[in-house]
């Protein structure tokens, strides 16, 4: 599966890491940036993100600004795209399961490398489970 992750500067010491995790776990990185901890503009990479998605040159995106509020609020501003800030696998694995979030979002300056591989690989590994979840997703459409 094709895996697009971005972050700001506040997530990119952590991006690092969850790109080698993701990699590890049998998908191929799509790395959308940014490069640096100099400051840039979350939403671009949001945007970029999303956008990908949306033309389905990924399946899935992988969000991290320094909380990973903003980072969230951006992405659900773009249609078809479920985005979930988890701060915990339980979470990580419900926005999946009932909630078929495609971009998980994070908090690079609030959750530790060894949580945030946790929470990716929970969430790469979880199935939608489809079922009355479907119905209420497709109430949101």
């Amino acid at each position: 599966m094709n895996i697009i992750i971005g972050c700001d500067h506040g997530g990119f010491e952590l991006k690092q890491q969850i790109m080698n995790c993701v990699v590890d776990n049998g998908h191929r990185v799509v790395d959308a940036g940014c490069y640096s901890t100099d400051s840039v503009d979350y939403p671009d990479f949001a945007s970029e993100v999303c956008g990908a998605i949306g033309k389905e040159e990924a399946e899935k995106g992988i969000l991290i600004c320094g909380t990973g509020i903003g980072m969230s609020i951006a992405a659900n501003r773009h249609p078809g795209i479920r985005a979930a800030l988890c701060m915990e696998p339980f979470s990580a694995r419900m926005s999946r399961e009932h909630n078929d979030a495609n971009v998980l979002c994070l908090g690079g300056r609030l959750t530790g490398v060894s949580l945030a591989i946790d929470i990716v690989e929970t969430w790469l590994n979880t199935e939608f489970s489809g079922g009355r979840h479907q119905r209420r997703l497709d109430m949101l459409e």
